[in-house]
């Protein structure tokens, strides 16, 4: 059975080495790199250690103001958010939200994407971010999008004579879900932006996450935007929120 451990038992999670940041000179590159200019645009990964410390207190202070600005929102009857490493082996890096039998908002990371983030601005905004998918009501809408894609692509089964209505349905779904998946990761970037302000954290650092990651460009049903664009996103909340105070 797959578990979901506590924060504490991290501490025994292994972690690549930090490798050594010294500036390096390389001989005839034309042309010439400045490779300690690369090591601070993109810095080491963190040791075990010191990324546990960091996941500990980003959750202590991003999880009470989701939850008060979850509460000042009054869209979900549930804003006490509890948040879980998942330990299942072989997962990439990964945060994610989802809600219980009971209804209660969880946020779950996995243990390579607490070991990939590079600082607590990062995961400041990566737990901000999938908190604001909880507030937003993102899972209710998603649901929903793909009960209206599967209705009507079962009625434009029917009307062209098909029998094959069931598998209709399900592909019909499938689209209705994908079709505002793009739309919700920016509405989570945004209101995201925000939480991380609110909590003390800067979330344009923390957005530095979606240059490490593959970018999903404008692919054809593609559930997340383009790098750019979230990135974006989160520099125009951030001017808007400074000319704001």
């Amino acid at each position: 059975m797959h578990r979901l451990i506590p924060l504490i038992l991290l501490f025994a999670a292994a972690c690549a080495p930090r490798p050594d940041t010294a500036p390096r000179t390389i001989e005839k590159s034309p042309p010439q790199v400045d490779v300690t200019v690369l090591e601070e645009v993109v810095p080491p990964p963190l040791d075990a250690r010191t990324a546990v410390r960091n996941f500990a207190a980003v959750v202590a202070d991003v999880e009470p103001v989701a939850e008060a600005i979850c509460i000042r929102a009054a869209t979900q009857s549930n804003c006490d958010f509890r948040i879980v490493v998942d330990d299942r082996p072989g997962q990439p890096p990964n945060a994610f939200q989802t809600l219980d039998l009971n209804g209660q908002p969880i946020i779950g990371f996995t243990i390579p994407l607490i070991a990939e983030a590079r600082n607590r601005d990062e995961v400041a905004f990566i737990l901000a971010h999938e908190a604001a998918h909880h507030i937003e009501g993102h899972i209710a809408r998603g649901q929903r999008n793909a009960q209206l894609g599967a209705e009507l692509a079962q009625a434009i089964a029917g009307a062209v004579g098909t029998d094959a209505l069931q598998e209709a349905a399900q592909i019909g779904a499938v689209i209705g879900a994908r079709t505002f998946s793009r739309e919700f990761e920016l509405e989570a970037d945004a209101l995201g932006t925000v939480i991380a302000l609110e909590a003390g954290y800067d979330p344009i650092v923390g957005a530095r996450f979606f240059t490490r990651i593959p970018d999903p460009g404008n692919q054809f049903l593609g559930t997340h935007p383009a790098n750019a664009d979230r990135v974006a996103t989160v520099e125009r909340i951030v001017a808007q929120m400074t000319r704001v105070r």
